[in-house]
C-alpha cells in the first residue's frame, strides 16, 4: 500500500430509475463534492441517457457513466450518437459502457443468442469507438454499419467501455476499449486476473499511448470497478446489507463463475454464508469510514483507476436518504485521507 492520494470515487444510482427525482440527490452530491462521476446501470424503466440529460437541464450537469448498456438494445451507430449527445448536453465526456447481457434476454429480443458473446462485444465496442472518432465502422463489424459516419464537430469525447468479469472479455476490452468496467471483483482478482488479461489484449493494439514523450506502448484501458459499500452502524447487519447489494449478481451464472474463480465460496443454499464470503473477499466493503477508505486503497493498489461506490444494500434496507448519507460520509473520508497524504508528501519533499 502506498501513501499516494486515493482517486476520488464515483457514485452509482443503485436502483431502476422511475423518476428523475430519485437521481437528483446523487447528482447533487456529485456536483457539490469531489465525486468523480455519476453512474447508472442499464435502465428498463427509463433510459439513462434521457434521465441524465433531463438533470443537466435542471442545472445538475455532471460527469456521467453507464455501467453497462446492453448491446441488444442499440445499433452501434445509435449507441455512439446517444453517448455523444449526452457528452454535449452535460459538457463532460460520458463513459459509455456496454455488455452482452444475459443470453435469455438477447434471445427474447432477437430470437437467437449471440453465438460468441466475447467476439460480438469486441466488434460492437470497436464500431462504437470508431464512429465516435469520426471513422466508418470496421468492414467486418457485426452490424455492418459500413461507410456510415457521425457528422464531425468539436465535443467532449466519450470513452467506450466494456463490462468485464473474466479473462476473455478483459482481453477483448484490452484490444478495443478505453475502459474496462468490473462489478464485484475483489482486489486480488483484479490484480492477478483482470490486469494481465487487459495487458495481453492491448499488446496488439495499434493506438499508442498519447501525449508528448510517449514511449509508443499500447494504451491499456483504465479499470473502473463498481464496489458495493455500507458503513457500519447500530442495528446494521453487514451480511444482510451484502445480500441485498448483490443478491441478483450472485445468482447470475457469469457473476457466480467469476466469484468462484476469485475464491469466493458461494453457497446457493446459504445466502448468509455467501454474503459473509463477499465481505471477507473485499468484494463488499463495510466498516467505519476510515476502514472503508482503507479497503478502497486496496482497489487502487490492485490497478483500479476509479472505484464506484454502490450503496445498494443501504438503499434496499433503509431508503434513499440513508444511502446518500453513507456515500457523502465516505467521500468526506476520502477527501480527508487525501489531505493528509498531500501534507505528508509536501513534508517528504521538504525533508528531501
Amino acid at each position: 500500500m502506498t501513501n499516494a492520494p486515493l482517486p476520488t470515487p464515483g457514485v452509482i444510482v443503485p436502483v431502476q430509475i422511475t423518476r428523475p427525482d430519485t437521481v437528483a440527490p446523487f447528482a447533487t452530491l456529485v456536483r457539490d463534492t469531489d465525486a468523480r462521476r455519476l453512474w447508472t446501470g442499464q435502465g428498463f424503466a427509463t433510459d439513462a441517457h434521457q434521465v441524465f440529460a433531463h438533470l443537466a437541464g435542471r442545472g445538475l450537469a455532471v460527469p456521467t457513466g453507464i455501467s453497462v448498456g446492453l448491446m441488444a438494445l442499440r445499433h452501434p451507430f445509435e449507441a455512439a450518437l446517444q453517448a455523444r449527445t449526452l457528452s454535449v448536453v452535460t459538457g463532460f465526456p460520458v463513459v459509455a459502457g456496454y455488455g452482452p447481457g444475459e443470453p435469455e434476454f438477447v434471445e427474447a429480443l432477437g430470437g437467437t443468442r449471440y453465438p460468441a458473446p466475447v467476439s460480438f462485444s469486441r466488434r460492437y465496442a470497436q464500431e462504437v469507438r470508431s464512429l465516435l472518432h469520426g471513422e466508418p465502422a470496421p468492414a467486418d463489424g457485426g452490424h455492418r454499419a459500413g461507410r456510415a459516419r457521425l457528422p464531425a464537430f468539436d465535443h467532449p469525447m466519450p470513452e467506450v467501455g466494456l463490462g468485464v468479469l473474466r479473462p476473455a472479455m478483459a482481453r477483448a476490452a484490452g484490444a478495443v476499449a478505453d475502459v474496462a468496467i468490473t462489478w464485484l471483483t475483489p482486489p486480488p482478482y483484479v490484480a492477478r486476473t483482470i490486469v494481465p488479461a487487459l495487458e495481453a489484449g492491448a499488446a496488439g493494439r495499434r493506438t499508442p499511448a498519447p501525449g508528448p514523450g510517449s514511449d509508443g506502448r499500447p494504451t491499456v484501458p483504465r479499470i473502473v470497478t463498481v464496489v458495493p459499500v455500507a458503513l457500519a452502524g447500530k442495528g446494521r447487519d453487514p451480511e444482510v446489507l451484502a445480500f441485498h447489494a448483490a443478491r441478483h449478481h450472485m445468482s447470475v451464472p457469469h457473476y457466480a463463475d467469476m466469484l468462484r474463480r476469485a475464491g469466493v465460496a458461494l453457497d446457493p443454499a446459504d445466502p448468509r454464508a455467501s454474503s459473509r464470503a463477499l465481505i471477507e473477499s473485499g468484494a463488499f466493503v463495510t466498516g467505519d469510514a476510515d476502514q472503508v477508505v482503507g479497503a478502497l486503497e486496496r482497489y487502487r493498489d490492485a490497478g483500479v483507476d476509479e472505484v464506484v461506490l454502490n450503496p445498494a444494500g443501504v438503499l434496499a434496507t433503509e431508503g434513499l436518504p440513508a444511502a446518500v448519507r453513507d456515500v457523502e460520509e465516505i467521500l468526506a473520508a476520502v477527501a480527508s485521507r487525501n489531505r493528509v497524504a498531500g501534507r505528508s508528501g509536501e513534508e517528504a519533499k521538504t525533508r528531501g
